[in-house]
Parts: C-alpha cells; structure tokens; sequence
C-alpha cells in the first residue's frame, strides 16, 4: 500500500501519511508526493480543503533516517524543497489532524497549517540540534512569528518535546481535543470551509500571507544552505553514530562549525 493515501468526498481532499509502523517518518518519495498531491490540488477546482492526519499512533516522526542519510538534502533542489515550496504557495485552506508524535518535519510541517487540531497524545518537537542540524521547513521564521521569539528559541535552540496542552497555550495549535474526536473535528471544519465561496476563500489566505510570502521563500532559501552545511558536517556524523549506536552523542571533540555562505 502506499506510504501517501489521497481521497476526494465532496470539495474536501484528504491526505493520510501511511506509514504506521514507522510513525510515518518521512521519506524522499514521501516529500515528492505529498508536493506533487498539493500542486495537483492547487488546480483542481474540484478540491477546495485539504485535510492531513497520519496513520497508526503518530502524525510523523519527521525525517526516516536510514532514507534521510542515503539522501541528504543539498542547498538547492531537493524532495524537502519541493514540499516547502507546494506549501508557501498552496492558497486553498489546510486543516491538520494531529495526535501522537509529531517530531521535526513533523512539527515544522504544520506550521504551514491554517488549522492544526491536536490530540490530548500529541507531542511536539523540534530536535534539529540535538541532531547538529538546523530546521527547516521556513520554520526559522514560522515559529517566532506563530509563538513568539523567546517561546521559537525554547523550541528551536533547546530541541525539547512539548505536549499538546503547551503547544495550545503557545498558540501553535487551533485547539486540543480528545484524541478520538481530532480527525472528526478536523473534518468538521474541512466541510464547514468547503461550504465558503472558494475564491473568496482563498483570496482571504493569499492576503494573509502576502505580506510574509517572501519572508518564507527566503528563510527555506537560507535553511536549505545552512541544512546542507551542517548535515555534512563532524557534528551531524558524530549525532547521526550516536544516534544508531545508542548512545549520547560527544560534541566535545568537534569544532564549531563555519557559518554557511
């Protein structure tokens, strides 16, 4: 079965990551497709809400690493910069239903979100520098402007998980709901929205982020180079050993990194 379900009813699309058994960790395939639905989708007069959960106990638990060392994303193209790209430019509403693991590329993805409701299960997180990388996703810039500077710098700098009721306090979820009732609720909003003109919908979404659309190309722009940098870096193979030795990594014996150009 695929790792990416898509089904229309009504004007609503739904995309279901199905890779439960993994927790629906993303890989390049993945990144391609989901672009790909949501570029298709963008066309289609037929479709008019998108609505994104995941399978199995998880939304996702961001990057699968076996897939993600095989493939490390550079500083230009990339399956992770087609996916950022489908998102900035996507003017029809997106309704995330999240419970469960939501880690990295997990977390990141939904900040180009207009609606996210969360599961009392869900955790958030954004461990990009316990892996001695740095995020993506435009999040650099998403996050301080969703929650706030001080409240993106615990997230981004400390890399620790916060549940579903922080990360409604935060702002960075519409609202937290019983984990059986987060995809009908989802859904409920989907048709709600379905049911709205959709041009004037859409208007609507492309007025509020005009004035930020740039900003985001240029902060996924800076992130790809900085990504590539640091993904190749003594620190990345150093967290990325540890990490499938089962141990704590040792940043001690490596150099500060030079800043990307």
């Amino acid at each position: 079965m695929s790792d990416i379900v898509t089904e229309r009813s009504g004007g609503v699309l739904d995309i279901l990551l199905n890779r439960p058994a993994k927790k629906n960790a993303m890989t390049s395939a993945m990144y391609i497709a989901i672009a790909d639905v949501l570029d298709r989708a963008a066309t289609d007069d037929d479709v008019r809400v998108v609505v994104w959960h995941g399978a199995g106990d998880s939304f996702s638990a961001g990057n699968d690493l076996e897939d993600f060392i095989k493939n490390p994303p550079g500083p230009g193209e990339s399956p992770q910069a087609r996916l950022i790209s489908a998102l900035i430019n996507f003017e029809k509403p997106i309704v995330a239903a999240v419970h469960g693991a939501a880690i990295g590329g997990g977390t990141t993805m939904l900040a180009h979100c207009d609606f996210v409701y969360a599961g009392t299960s869900a955790r958030f997180q954004v461990p990009f520098v316990n892996l001695a990388l740095v995020p993506e996703f435009a999040s650099s810039y998403l996050l301080p402007s969703r929650v706030g500077y001080l409240r993106a710098a615990e997230l981004i700098l400390l890399g620790q998980p916060i549940d579903a009721s922080r990360a409604e306090a935060i702002g960075f979820v519409t609202r937290v709901v019983p984990d059986q009732d987060v995809l009908p609720i989802a859904n409920e909003t989907a048709r709600k929205l379905a049911e709205k003109p959709a041009a004037a919908l859409q208007a609507c979404k492309r007025l509020m982020k005009r004035a930020v659309r740039e900003q985001l190309e240029q902060a996924a722009k800076f992130e790809n180079v900085e990504f590539a940098a640091r993904v190749r870096s003594a620190e990345a193979r150093e967290a990325f050993t540890a990490f499938f030795e089962k141990r704590r990594p040792d940043f001690t014996r490596t150099h500060a990194p030079a800043t990307a150009k």
